[in-house]
């Protein structure tokens, strides 16, 4: 349990280093907005990372070490030569170098997110996936934590080319962790041929029953949640609150809620199960998105941002403890990091088309509309839930 928080926190870390990070780093170089938009590009390999995922299922690096340890050393230790060498980039002067290894570090890091997440599956057994998912989502939380608040308040400090120069110093703690890991046991094999490993892990997914609807699920059960986030910011600031408010309230105090929540969630996991726990906490997710139409009648009231940021936070921490869980629960250990990064990638999708709108919609509706409609959209996704348990058991029964 304790390797699958650490891994989280290696899985974390990285995520920001190319996202407000490297933003800020180039606001503060004067780099063109438009320009900086079109690095949000770089982020592409966390959505394709399916395509080499085969490759880490069907080969093994160093016998020494293991398959899975041996391919997360090398990510790893990739991860920090693309962090020094951004350090020693320059925003402005050559902004296409930049992006090129902006793209190593995404690269590396999509890598390693689909050794963890197979190592994780193939590690835990089916009763640990929730606390053991749970951990991981805490500790991928902290590591986005150190990077993004930690990085901009330490950038004021010692510059953004010192920071990344520290952050690939703290990736010396995942290297620690797969040293001192152990190799997962391969109790059902691997694949033998590289045709094996491409094609066998998208037949095995397909054949079973209800796979097509246990990919829209995927795609639908954080969907309102998502759409509120994405566009929240700019609705604090209409309300009237300031960013150091913001700062204090909804990122520092609601951090901490997410942890309580992921924690909680893993707990309730290991009494509930994974199915039943999605539906719940689902109904939380939904109820709490529409706590932000409460917000907004509320106007900039401190006691009210407070409580609406520790329910929908809780409750974001319980449902993506359950939907990590699950992911892991569909794949076959077989073709793990193939499987895995195909859903992985899929709950990654409605981050980017579902968020776009977003800003057409609450100018059109007004924030409270907005809102709702978030908590409506959520609707689809908690249908399916309550659909799992029959598409699961048809799915074990076929095997």
């Amino acid at each position: 349990m304790l390797v699958a928080l650490l891994m989280g926190f290696a899985s974390g870390l990285p995520l920001l280093v190319t996202g407000s990070l490297l933003q800020a780093w180039m606001e503060q170089q004067g780099v063109a907005l438009e320009q900086i938009g079109l690095y949000a590009l770089v982020g592409l390999p966390y959505t394709l990372k399916f395509l080499w995922a085969p490759l880490l299922d069907r080969f093994t690096l160093l016998e020494r070490l293991g398959r899975r340890r041996a391919w997360l050393l090398a990510a790893q230790l990739g991860l920090m030569v693309a962090l020094l060498l951004m350090a020693f980039s320059d925003p402005l002067g050559r902004p296409w170098l930049l992006a090129g290894v902006a793209l190593l570090v995404t690269f590396f890091s999509a890598s390693q997110d689909i050794v963890i997440d197979a190592y994780r599956r193939e590690s835990l057994h089916e009763r640990e996936l929730g606390l053991g998912s749970s951990l991981y989502v805490n500790g991928y939380r902290i590591g986005m934590l150190v990077a993004g608040s930690g990085g901009l308040i330490m950038a004021d400090q010692i510059g953004f080319r010192a920071v990344y120069v520290g952050l690939a110093l703290v990736m010396l703690t995942a290297v620690v962790t797969t040293l001192w890991a152990r190799e997962p046991e391969a109790r059902h094999g691997h694949p033998q041929s590289l045709k094996e490993a491409v094609v066998a892990p998208f037949v095995d997914y397909f054949q079973r029953p209800g796979a097509w609807w246990l990919l829209a699920f995927i795609l639908l059960y954080k969907i309102g949640d998502t759409m509120a986030a994405a566009i929240t910011t700019p609705f604090y600031l209409q309300l009237g609150f300031t960013n150091t408010e913001i700062g204090a309230v909804v990122k520092l105090f609601g951090f901490w809620a997410t942890i309580v929540g992921g924690l909680l969630g893993g707990v309730l996991i290991l009494r509930w199960g994974i199915q039943r726990s999605l539906w719940w906490f689902g109904i939380l997710q939904a109820l709490s998105t529409a706590g932000f139409a409460v917000l907004a009648g509320c106007g900039a009231n401190l006691a009210c941002l407070a409580g609406v940021i520790a329910f929908e936070n809780l409750a974001g921490g319980l449902g993506t403890a359950a939907y990590v869980a699950f992911m892991a629960s569909l794949t076959n250990q077989r073709f793990t990091a193939t499987q895995y990064a195909l859903l992985t990638s899929l709950m990654g999708v409605p981050r980017v088309l579902a968020a776009a709108p977003t800003g057409y919609l609450a100018s059109a509706l007004d924030w409270p509309l907005f809102f709702i409609l978030c908590t409506l959209v959520a609707l689809p996704g908690l249908w399916l839930a309550r659909q799992l348990s029959r598409w699961v058991q048809e799915s074990s029964d076929d095997e």
